[in-house]
């Protein structure tokens, strides 16, 4: 009889320990320090990898340093990610960019953007607690959850940045995301590539040394434009960078990598002393400065959601 109780009682704990969420290993003292306001110039985004599935690249090209014409939006529909279907929805919008007809996307059309779409924000804020990860867009102030050490729910309601969960990997956070809400203007990337209710997005962040960070740096400098965004020369301390892989087997021909890198924020021109303020960046209170051919379609709600 004891026998049977003893394994009984063993049955009971496996039992609780499967159903328990994944606590991360990291102690208090040994969890990396992500805090505060990071930047990243560069538009449109995205930092593609130099081998492997990766990020679309805009076919229209400017000077100087034939960099992504930011004005123009023309993604690579010959990139082997992308489904004949999925290729077809990028050409158009490329078709359309190349006819100087603007077309609606997230950004200007003033729309939660989700992830990855949110990852072009020029500069995001991370905010550290134990149990929760708050991250802050400067792109019209979008903000994400991420729960930490919890599992997904079984069902998933989706919504605008979906179920995000993260735990700690050494000095790595982790963040997986499902449920990403189709909107109206829903897309991955400004080229206007589209996600299904299949999206998956698992993004790992992790400091580096100046140095670890300059191949990220390039490829930055390679494919976006920077503009008046430039880094200070003497920007040489540590650099956060995200590296996520995006899953959608509804879009895509497979799973497919890519990098934003990120420093601390720039001095103001002229004053390298003194560090640009987080701004207000609210898309609604100037909808009429996109260049798209319609007025802006601020979304709005019949009854505060409060």
């Amino acid at each position: 009889m004891g026998g049977m109780r003893g394994n009984l009682l063993c049955g009971v704990v496996l039992a609780i320990i499967a159903g328990t969420p994944a606590i991360s290993q990291n102690t208090a003292a040994s969890i990396p320090v992500f805090d505060g306001v990071w930047d990243h110039p560069g538009l449109p985004g995205f930092e593609p990898l130099a081998r492997g599935p990766t990020a679309l690249v805009n076919l229209s090209r400017r000077e100087p340093g034939n960099v992504s014409n930011n004005m123009q939006l023309v993604g690579d529909y010959h990139n082997p990610i992308l489904k004949p279907a999925t290729a077809a929805i990028v050409k158009k919008f490329g078709d359309m960019s190349l006819g100087h007809i603007g077309y609606p996307t997230p950004r200007n059309q003033c729309w939660p953007g989700g992830v990855p779409f949110e990852f072009t924000s020029n500069g995001m804020m991370m905010l550290q607690k134990p149990d929760e990860i708050l991250i802050v867009y400067r792109n019209n102030q979008q903000v994400r959850h991420v729960r930490m050490n919890q599992n997904h729910p079984e069902h998933v309601t989706p919504s605008w940045y979906g179920d995000s969960v993260g735990h700690y990997e050494g000095d790595t956070l982790v963040v997986d995301t499902v449920g990403v809400k189709i909107g109206r203007y829903a897309m991955i990337d400004w080229y206007g590539t589209p996600h299904s209710r299949a999206l998956h997005v698992i993004e790992r962040y992790r400091l580096l040394s100046y140095e670890q960070s300059k191949d990220g740096l390039a490829r930055n400098a390679k494919e976006n434009f920077i503009g008046d965004f430039r880094r200070n020369a003497n920007d040489t301390g540590k650099h956060l960078q995200l590296y996520f892989t995006v899953e959608d087997p509804g879009v895509f021909t497979t799973p497919w990598s890519a990098t934003i890198t990120y420093g601390r924020q720039n001095p103001l021109p002229g004053r390298i002393s003194q560090i640009n303020p987080w701004e207000e960046d609210i898309c609604a209170e100037n909808p009429h400065k996109y260049g798209t051919e319609k007025d802006v379609d601020v979304p709005a709600a019949a009854t505060p959601d409060f």
